[in-house]
């Protein structure tokens, strides 16, 4: 994680404040934080870690990411099914 304090100078257990309520506001990590100080306030820009993506699609009336969890009865269903092209 990267932080940047521009226009003075903060603690750290003020950082790790601003740290902590990005991260519990978003429910995801900081990857990178400017904190620009101006008297009394301050304005946060920041941007998060991303979120690995899984991929989800409707198979037989369920959504699923992955078959491998499958008893040979569903899979044997999905393979049998009709599949339309676009």
């Amino acid at each position: 994680m990267t932080v940047n304090v521009e226009g003075g100078t903060l603690p750290r257990k003020e950082i790790q404040a601003y740290i902590d309520y990005i991260q519990n506001k978003n429910h995801q990590k900081v990857d990178e934080l400017t904190i620009t100080v101006d008297g009394e306030y301050v304005d946060l820009n920041y941007t998060l870690v991303p979120v690995p993506f899984e991929r989800i699609r409707r198979i037989t009336g369920y959504l699923v990411g992955t078959m491998d969890r499958w008893n040979d009865a569903k899979t044997a269903e999905e393979r049998d099914r009709v599949k339309h092209s676009l």
